[in-house]
């Protein structure tokens, strides 16, 4: 039974290797991140998944008459991730080329999102409640672009097939081409769910931080960002911290790299 299982662990461990694909999925930008990434999906699988998912969403606050109710705080949104998208070619060229979405959902709930493919929703209750500065605002889509510039959500269902496979054996293989509905699920997961990992989650803050300063917002407001966060924190976690750090882990982070930023926010004044 014993060798059974060994046997069954290297047969995985095989497939796994056989089926991973080593990426670089963004340039280093002057923040530095340069860590390569193992990947047991596609982008293509990703995508239609996240497509799908974002669909679902959209159609779920249609339906409730949540979406994009007030145009001016929709323009607002729009306005500054446009700025933040057109700082991407920095860390890749071809994200000014992604079918960008910007929707604002109206409720209390404190969170935001950008799905694979450039697919952002704000919830209308950051913003509000938070009473958040246009470079408040630019911190937190630059934040969540990042996420999708890394393909942190395809490394994340990467990580889950790899699991997967390391339990199940060579039958979970076939789990990874299951389809768009199987990678929908899981993107949807990974979005509302499934927290990022602390590498992760630093990788958005030190690309979010240089989006920022490029898109001409000034990075210091990240610093206060994360201050409003803490305090809501202390009143409730809200949905956006039930899959990030801490806020006072990543303010110490964020202080050491503004450094590396700040001369590309004077450069853009």
């Amino acid at each position: 039974m014993k060798t059974q299982l060994i046997s069954g662990l290297v047969l995985a461990a095989v497939l796994l290797c056989g089926a991973c694909e080593t990426v670089n999925t963004t340039s280093a930008g002057a923040v530095g991140v340069d860590r390569k990434q193992q990947m047991l999906v596609s982008n293509e699988q990703i995508e239609q998944g996240a497509a799908q998912a974002y669909e679902a969403e959209l159609k779920a606050a249609r339906d409730k008459g949540v979406l994009n109710t007030n145009k001016q705080q929709l323009a607002r949104v729009t306005n500054v991730a446009r700025r933040i998208v057109a700082a991407t070619p920095a860390f890749r060229p071809d994200a000014t080329g992604w079918k960008w979405q910007f929707n604002v959902q109206e409720t209390k709930e404190l969170n935001a999102y950008c799905m694979p493919g450039g697919r952002i929703m704000v919830y209308s209750g950051l913003i509000d409640t938070l009473d958040l500065s246009d470079a408040e605002l630019a911190t937190v889509l630059a934040h969540e672009v990042a996420h999708a510039l890394r393909e942190h959500t395809r490394e994340r269902v990467s990580r889950a097939y790899a699991q997967q496979l390391l339990v199940s054996g060579a039958a979970a293989v076939a789990g990874v081409d299951e389809g768009t509905a199987n990678a929908a699920n899981m993107v949807a997961e990974v979005t509302f769910q499934l927290p990022f990992s602390r590498e992760q989650e630093s990788e958005a803050d030190q690309i979010g931080l240089e989006l920022m300063a490029r898109a001409g917002y000034d990075p210091h407001a990240a610093l206060t960002l994360w201050q409003k966060m803490s305090r809501a924190e202390a009143s409730g976690t809200p949905k956006f911290l039930s899959t990030h750090p801490a806020p006072k882990d990543r303010i110490k982070d964020i202080e050491k790299n503004l450094p590396r930023v700040l001369p590309l926010y004077t450069a853009r004044r």
